[in-house]
């Protein structure tokens, strides 16, 4: 058998030098300052969303729509509607709807994960989930009604997601309706929120959402959480959460997300005075 001359034959056994290295009280002190850290500069246990970008009216074909930018996550939404609604959506009696129906569909783009790709535009378990939590966390704040024997289509596309993304679809949803001229009880704003261990991170990023390490040991909390608010009225539209939570934790989670809610909305009400004063018709002989 020819011997490979160029290769370094290392010892059959090996340390790593770390495990001789004593670990001092400031060692423990920056490691616990570069826990309180994040990669994108903001800090942990502390109520820090990211730079948002909002935009409505974007799109000419639909009755409204809007665009959303939250770090590297993009969502894009178009409303239809109301139109009227088939035949097999009245009611038994055939006099119609008593109230409107509220249709949403969230689809993820196949190129919208550096990680997860997607063959095809299929529609899959998860994009039904999330479509369920958008209707739910939507149907609160619209005024259905309003707009008896008819229905109002929601559709939103997630260009890139970069974490949170269903909380900024939920936002990006329901300025989208007002953008339209939906009648809205408030407007309903998303945050998102990532339980890791003793520390909670507001609104993650991808690699907190997904790549943290599930493997934890009995009773510690871990788990993600994303809020649907209406500011105004402060109530609580929309409420979904996975992992591992205790009474502590959940509490202030949700306390969390909604001072993060509260600091979005201004953003949002912003964007939406800027689209009516650009559809505001030209005054006529000086009367504005």
């Amino acid at each position: 058998m020819p011997v490979d001359t160029k290769r370094v034959k290392g010892p059959d056994e090996s340390q790593c030098p770390l495990v001789y290295v004593v670990q001092s009280v400031e060692d423990e002190e920056e490691h616990r300052t570069n826990r309180d850290e994040r990669t994108d500069g903001r800090r942990a246990n502390h109520v820090d969303v990211r730079p948002i970008f909002a935009r409505a009216g974007l799109l000419s074909q639909a009755k409204g729509s809007a665009y959303i930018e939250s770090g590297g996550t993009k969502v894009l939404c178009a409303v239809y509607g109301p139109r009227d609604a088939e035949r097999r959506d009245r009611d038994a009696e055939g006099t119609g709807l008593l109230s409107g129906r509220l249709v949403c569909e969230v689809r993820v783009a196949p190129f919208a994960s550096r990680v997860r790709k997607r063959a095809a535009w299929v529609p899959t378990g998860a994009d039904r989930e999330l479509s369920l939590f958008l209707w739910e966390s939507l149907r609160s704040a619209v005024r259905l009604d309003r707009y008896p024997r008819a229905q109002i289509d929601v559709h939103v596309l997630v260009l890139q997601d970069d974490g949170s993304a269903l909380a900024v679809a939920v936002s990006c949803a329901s300025l989208a309706l007002a953008d339209a001229g939906i009648e809205l009880f408030d407007i309903v704003v998303g945050c998102a929120l990532r339980q890791d261990g003793d520390r909670y991170l507001l609104d993650p990023t991808y690699d907190e959402e997904y790549r943290l390490g599930f493997a934890v040991s009995q009773g510690e909390r871990h788990g993600c959480m994303t809020l649907a608010l209406l500011p105004v009225l402060n109530q609580v539209s929309g409420l979904l959460s996975n992992g591992e939570w205790d009474h502590e934790a959940s509490v202030q989670a949700v306390k969390a997300c909604i001072e993060g809610c509260q600091r979005l909305y201004p953003v949002l009400r912003q964007c939406l005075t800027s689209a009516v004063k650009k559809r505001k018709p030209p005054s006529v002989g000086g009367w504005s």
